[in-house]
């Protein structure tokens, strides 16, 4: 069916397209109520669906925010997109959502599309190292959010404290009565899981612990993975490597994740090899997904508050553009331990963490 111009509401209601268009555009041009009344009930009749894109052309202005994350199939960004809509939604804003696959060419091309959309700003977590397009996007008036990324870009830049995420789970696992404690990660070629990963070291050395080379594992290159699930199945490879040489190497008493996908990963392959959760090892992820606690057993993770940094870089997003911050600043979201089943106590002297934060 041919989509219905004003053209058409024109001709049904007798009258200009000018006319239509003061109307339906709530202009301030006197239209007698009666030619109003008749232009509006002639597009409900037609069922006219306005043209925004052509609204955008003529008036310059866009209701749009675009969003750039790097693997739309971990349920962290989805909770993270989560708090980016509810904001969004709540400002008429609406947000073209990109994913780039952990392709920076890809996240080039997305940001090359969301500058000829002419959005009102972009949120994003890159992971490209060049930042000339960011630049230039900024240049033209398109304000800029990052999020998660500690990216070479002076803007406005929403964060979590990663570093003392990272301490905090090993703090956790140690007052646990670990010692051998595991390791396992994506590659370190991100700023979050590079920060994860020192304080999670340095946690280690404070307390005079020297971690077992043999199970500190760092998973393959990402670009050459197709699958769409790939925390998951990197923490299935990874442990899987581990039980290989058990025989050699023997096993940690606990296991650390990047994340909680990887961690879920890493549990499943576990208890098909009947090796039991936290019994025999324990295990403890990282963002607190929903579903940690659906799993059995429950996961132990550091809460980094998801859904509130995607309102965050929403509502500090929204606010640049309305010209109510101007000067870009870093946001900084502080972790929380969530204890569940999964991660066990290995001597009653054990400091109890349920739910604390951490303190430096």
């Amino acid at each position: 069916m041919k989509r219905k111009t004003i053209s058409d509401i024109a001709k049904l209601a007798n009258t200009s397209t000018a006319t239509v268009s003061r109307v339906l555009n709530n202009s301030n041009y006197p239209v007698s109520e009666s030619l109003r009344k008749k232009v509006l009930n002639s597009a409900t009749e037609l069922k006219y669906v306005p043209n925004l894109a052509g609204k955008q052309l003529k008036t310059n202005e866009s209701n749009e925010i675009g969003v750039i994350i790097p693997s739309i199939s971990n349920p962290y960004y989805a909770k993270l997109i989560s708090g980016i809509e509810y904001v969004a939604s709540r400002w008429n804003k609406y947000i073209l959502l990109c994913n780039t696959n952990e392709d920076s060419d890809l996240e080039k091309k997305y940001l090359e599309y969301l500058c000829q959309k002419q959005v009102n700003g972009v949120i994003i977590s890159s992971i490209g190292e060049n930042t000339d397009y960011l630049e230039y996007m900024k240049k033209i008036g398109i304000d800029i959010v990052a999020f998660e990324q500690d990216i070479d870009l002076e803007c406005t830049k929403v964060n979590f404290n990663y570093y003392r995420g990272g301490y905090l789970a090993a703090k956790h696992l140690i007052n646990n009565g670990h010692n051998d404690i595991g390791f396992i990660s994506a590659p370190l070629n991100r700023h979050s899981r590079n920060k994860v990963f020192s304080g999670f070291m340095e946690c280690l050395k404070e307390y005079n612990i020297t971690p077992n080379d043999n199970f500190i594992k760092i998973g393959l290159d990402e670009k050459k993975i197709t699958d769409t699930v790939f925390e998951y199945n990197n923490g299935r490879k990874i442990i899987a490597s581990l039980l290989d040489k058990k025989a050699e190497n023997g096993l940690p008493s606990a296991i650390f994740c990047i994340n909680d996908m990887t961690a879920i990963g890493v549990m499943q392959n576990l208890m098909e090899n009947n090796i039991k959760v936290p019994d025999d090892i324990s295990v403890m992820g990282f963002d607190n997904i929903d579903i940690c606690e659906m799993i059995t057993p429950s996961l132990s993770t550091i809460d980094q508050k998801t859904f509130q940094m995607g309102e965050l870089a929403a509502q500090t997003l929204i606010h640049i553009i309305k010209e109510e911050e101007s000067i870009p600043v870093s946001k900084l979201l502080e972790p929380y331990l969530v204890q569940r089943s999964s991660t066990k106590i290995l001597k009653s002297a054990a400091r109890k963490s349920t739910n604390y934060q951490l303190e430096l």
